[in-house]
């Protein structure tokens, strides 16, 4: 089957919502809402994922996802059979719906698994450092991220979900991902018990200490509140976007790889090898001698303050 992907329409359209976006913050007193530099760096990244992507798309998800298919998959007299031994999922209306909300399974992990591991927070870390919080912000994507991301989803097509329904349903959270990044959408009400919004995406790009790893989720919210990320946006907190250990820079390639430099430094503090281990693949901000601290122990810190006060 031939099937539309959601980002053929989705780059022009970002691009539009961009302008409006920048045009309705400059007329509208937020003139402080959008940096140009900042926006020039975040737009460059974004035209170098839509130049990478395709390429790495084709090779990791495509290819990737067909061989997995074809291999857990078999035809046996016929019928496309799964090797557990029922029958491979075809294109039913409800299908889709089993397909997106695995592929919301799937981002949840693959997103909180990105803030967990450090050498993946050094491919993720792209698109936090910016201290504006706009849908430019959105496309300002990690170059690296596109390596290893097919490998996260490698399940679907292996259960038996078809892999182009895979790849649109990845095209189709991308595109919600997109709009998630606007200060302008309020709480909404019943939505928000259900859905990953615009003001819990706020938190999750906060880097004030109480909100930082928090609401992984895609489409659903399910997924933190069972897990235990979700944190609703406490509108009496005066909220601060960014990371704790910023780039400092608008250089693209700087924003890329100044999370991989400081980890190499880090690799250098100790010759312990285990240490050296957890500096690639621990958490961010472990250290061996507790000079700099994770977002758990600073939670934890905070929380002990404010029991003494």
């Amino acid at each position: 089957m031939e099937f539309i992907k959601p980002l053929t329409y989705g780059v022009p359209l970002f691009l539009v919502l961009i302008l409006l976006e920048l045009t309705y913050s400059k007329t509208h007193n937020n003139k402080d809402l959008y940096n140009w530099k900042d926006l020039t760096a975040s737009l460059t990244m974004g035209v170098g994922s839509a130049i990478i992507g395709p390429l790495i798309k084709t090779i990791f998800s495509i290819v990737l996802f067909h061989f997995v298919y074809e291999l857990f998959n078999p035809e046996i007299d016929g019928v496309r059979t799964n090797i557990m031994g029922w029958k491979s999922f075809g294109f039913a209306w409800y299908v889709w719906l089993l397909c997106q909300l695995a592929d919301d399974y799937t981002y949840y992990w693959f997103h909180r698994q990105n803030h967990m591991v450090r050498v993946l927070w050094a491919a993720h870390i792209v698109h936090h450092s910016s201290d504006n919080f706009n849908l430019g912000t959105a496309v300002r994507n990690g170059w690296f991220t596109l390596l290893y991301k097919p490998l996260f989803y490698m399940w679907l097509p292996a259960i038996g979900f078809p892999p182009e329904m895979v790849i649109v349903c990845l095209g189709i959270e991308a595109l919600w991902q997109f709009q998630l990044h606007s200060v302008y959408v309020p709480k909404m009400g019943f939505v928000e018990k259900i859905f990953n919004t615009h003001t819990m995406h706020q938190v999750h790009h906060a880097k004030n200490v109480e909100y930082m790893d928090k609401n992984h989720g895609g489409f659903l919210n399910i997924f933190d509140k069972i897990f235990g990320t979700w944190k609703e946006l406490d509108e009496d907190i005066e909220i601060q976007y960014g990371v704790t250990h910023a780039p400092n820079s608008y250089n693209p390639w700087v924003i890329l790889t100044h999370e991989y430099k400081d980890i190499w430094n880090d690799t250098k503090k100790s010759k312990n090898w285990y240490h050296k281990f957890m500096y690639i693949f621990g958490p961010p901000g472990w250290s061996h001698d507790g000079s700099t601290l994770t977002v758990k122990q600073m939670q934890r810190e905070l929380k002990l303050k404010k029991q003494k006060a």
